[in-house]
């Protein structure tokens, strides 16, 4: 009973301080003059912040990891599509690991 309090008391806290700081974010910049720069730092924080948690995992995975990320990136590259460069991504690591690689 203990361990469920715990766990349902600390999915909670993560909610409430999850929303806080979003809310915090917006609140903090409507006091902020948006020039082009900043929009451009918004723009792509985003997109830095997804990558550097990819290079990351894919640095620490094995090979079949580190082809299906680069066929993912080849793709995206040149489809610009973002989903279209996943679904080519985990089709190569399915087909990857179907063939025991």
């Amino acid at each position: 009973m203990v361990d469920a309090v715990a766990s349902i008391s600390a999915i909670v806290l993560l909610a409430v301080v999850t929303m806080a700081t979003r809310v915090s974010g917006v609140w903090l910049m409507s006091y902020v003059a948006i020039t082009p720069r900043i929009e451009a730092f918004l723009k792509y924080m985003s997109v830095s912040v997804l990558v550097a948690i990819v290079v990351t995992t894919t640095w620490s995975a094995g090979p079949r990891i580190w082809l299906s990320v680069g066929t993912a990136a080849l793709a995206m590259a040149a489809t610009r599509s973002a989903v279209g460069a996943m679904l080519a991504g985990t089709a190569l690591a399915a087909l990857a690991r179907s063939l025991g690689f």
